[in-house]
């Protein structure tokens, strides 16, 4: 049952970087477009329970650290993704008002993206990766905000109903 559930959630997950990758990374949207990878990540580890989200996280991180579009130290992403991965899951495991109720998925993907983003940046700076103007930096994040709450209600059916496929019920009790 283990081997099903990690299968299936890595041909998902696999899947989903292949299109930001491929199709999302080659557009150009104002203020900074969206990662449908990251929103899928953040949803997953909301629709989970802690441990599930951190091991989610942490291979959402690796992929996003071997991304050809990624500049940074080799874990940058991972660690960032498997604490944010797992407080989302901890803060809203057992509380079915925030896991059942869409508007409230949406509002918390929405921040912890935009914590994600500042995270990534101030371990970034820390790191000695160099990042452009602040002004640049605050639209791309606002403007990603935005946008990850725009597209989160069309992706959340999707997830929801893959995430049901990958666990069965006994897992989300």
């Amino acid at each position: 049952m283990l081997l099903r559930r990690f299968g299936i959630t890595s041909t998902i997950f696999a899947l989903f970087f292949i299109g930001q990758e491929a199709v999302v990374n080659q557009l150009s949207f104002p203020a900074g477009g969206f990662s449908i990878f990251l929103i899928l990540t953040l949803l997953w580890a909301a629709l989970s329970t802690p441990e599930v989200a951190a091991t989610v996280g942490f291979g959402a991180g690796i992929l996003l650290d071997l991304s050809p579009s990624t500049s940074g130290p080799l874990g940058h992403w991972t660690l960032i993704l498997v604490l944010m991965s797992y407080a989302i899951s901890f803060l809203s495991y057992g509380d079915e008002n925030k896991r059942g109720n869409p508007l409230s998925l949406i509002l918390i993907v929405t921040l912890s993206q935009v914590i994600v983003l500042a995270s990534y940046l101030v371990t970034g700076f820390l790191l000695g990766i160099t990042a452009t103007s602040f002004a640049q930096t605050l639209t791309t994040i606002i403007g990603s905000a935005v946008w990850t709450m725009v597209v989160t209600p069309l992706l959340l059916p999707a997830v929801a109903w893959l995430h049901d496929l990958a666990f069965d019920s006994r897992m989300r009790i």
